[in-house]
């Protein structure tokens, strides 16, 4: 596996996902944001978190008219597989490549902890190896996390099962007093109707050894169902 990494002025988890790529024994690659470069010899992108150039604006608004972008568009309409996590996932809402926007939370204050998601979608190129309806854990450090998308795009993810993750409690009850930060629907991760695009806000780079702060390796089945769709 080959994975390209984006970085962007300000990220700051790049090399938590190449060390989660490390781990998996693949090889990768940083891209800088200027950087102009055909991005068919890899097997997935990875927009990594962090605070893109500030996140001046709004989060992920200039990284989005990033020179690099331009690639990364063309790779997804290709059908090449794109991991937006935390400020990438900012990202791909401000390129039109998934749905809805991301709001400052509520409390208007930074959350970094870690809580549990209910995976609604099993059947897609990332969550393959979970089972519908597990419940995980993995960390959040965000203060523009609460998803938000019209009544009708909300129906129209829902019809076509895009909706990837939701924030549950220990036992996989979703409601408005686990939702670290007022997400409509409690939606976590969404992915784009054709399977190749996923954006999450929680950090599965994070979540890949037990020995880290989360206590958890349930990111590494994140990873494991790409290795297995793109071997």
């Amino acid at each position: 596996m080959r994975v390209g990494i984006v970085v962007f002025p300000g990220s700051n988890c790049d090399k938590d996902c190449k060390k989660a790529s490390n781990l998996m024994g693949w090889s990768s690659e940083f891209l800088w944001h200027t950087q102009r470069k055909k991005l068919s010899g890899f097997d997935l992108i990875i927009l990594p978190g962090g605070f893109s150039y500030g996140d001046y604006l709004r989060p992920g608004a200039i990284s989005a008219l990033s020179p690099v972008m331009e690639d990364v568009r063309e790779y997804a309409e290709n059908g090449g597989k794109v991991l937006g996590i935390c400020n990438g996932f900012q990202v791909l809402l401000e390129c039109g490549l998934l749905p809805g926007v991301l709001l400052p939370n509520p409390s208007l204050r930074f959350i970094c902890k870690t809580i549990h998601l209910r995976v609604e979608n099993a059947r897609n190129s990332f969550t393959s190896e979970y089972k519908e309806g597990q419940i995980l854990k993995m960390p959040v450090a965000h203060g523009d996390g609460r998803y938000f998308c019209s009544e009708e795009q909300l129906k129209d993810l829902e019809a076509k099962n895009q909706i990837v993750f939701r924030y549950c409690n220990s036992q996989g009850i979703v409601g408005d007093e686990f939702n670290p930060n007022g997400s409509k629907g409690e939606i976590a991760g969404i992915i784009n109707e054709r399977g190749n695009i996923l954006g999450m806000m929680p950090h599965p780079e994070r979540a890949m050894e037990k020995i880290l702060e989360a206590h958890t390796e349930d990111g590494r089945l994140l990873f494991g169902s790409l290795e297995g769709v793109l071997k």
